[in-house]
């Protein structure tokens, strides 16, 4: 009795520590829940008191558990990654993943109580799926706002964002491309050191 007991314990205990997104079922339930998350934060008093640094530091914090960066930057490369070693691999993720959450820490904070609207999760290929979600504004308009998850080792994780129609990945590797046209691998890094910088 005592060993069932303790069994059962240790079985709630580890669940109730793991990410919500390791055993949510679907795509879109991952999603939600995520999205969720980042709405609640932004509508804590303390949230709204923080530095804008401290206030994506937070956002970051929760985009982290779902986003898949080291997928994402191979996807954007496309078959350039290859040309980039293991070091430069693993710094291009580090500065694309910094310059991302540049790029979109301003909409993200500018969110003023707009309404989340989730639609339908579509199949794209076995193990991947598009969560259709809209925002919709103050004047009732609706912002496309689509997410691509695959599934990692029992977790669904983000591997692009479609913006009204735009999918991220595809607008960077049609930039990157043509800088790798003509530059090396760290040239292009170098960029990206220098664009992370400027902030």
């Amino acid at each position: 009795m005592k060993k069932s007991l303790t069994l059962a314990i240790v079985l709630i205990s580890a669940v109730l520590i793991l990410p919500f997104q390791v055993y949510a079922s679907t795509a879109k339930e991952t999603v939600e829940v995520q999205i969720n998350k980042i709405l609640t934060k932004m509508k804590e008093p303390a949230f709204k008191e923080m530095s804008k640094d401290a206030k994506m530091a937070e956002i970051s914090k929760i985009i982290n558990e779902v986003f898949d960066y080291e997928e994402l930057s191979k996807r954007t490369l496309g078959r350039n990654w290859q040309k980039f070693s293991p070091e430069q691999q693993k710094e291009f993720i580090q500065l694309f993943s910094q310059l991302l959450e540049d790029v979109y820490s301003d909409r993200i904070l500018a969110y003023t109580n707009e309404v989340i609207e989730f639609g339908k999760d579509t199949e794209l290929k076995k193990g991947q799926f598009e969560v259709e979600s809209n925002i919709i504004t103050a004047t009732n308009t609706k912002v496309p706002l689509n997410y691509r998850l695959l599934q990692k080792g029992g977790q669904w994780r983000v591997y692009d964002v479609v913006i009204e129609g735009v999918s991220m990945v595809k607008n960077y590797r049609t930039q990157f491309r043509q800088l790798l046209s003509k530059d090396s691998p760290e040239q292009l890094l170098e960029t990206l050191r220098e664009r992370v910088k400027k902030g």
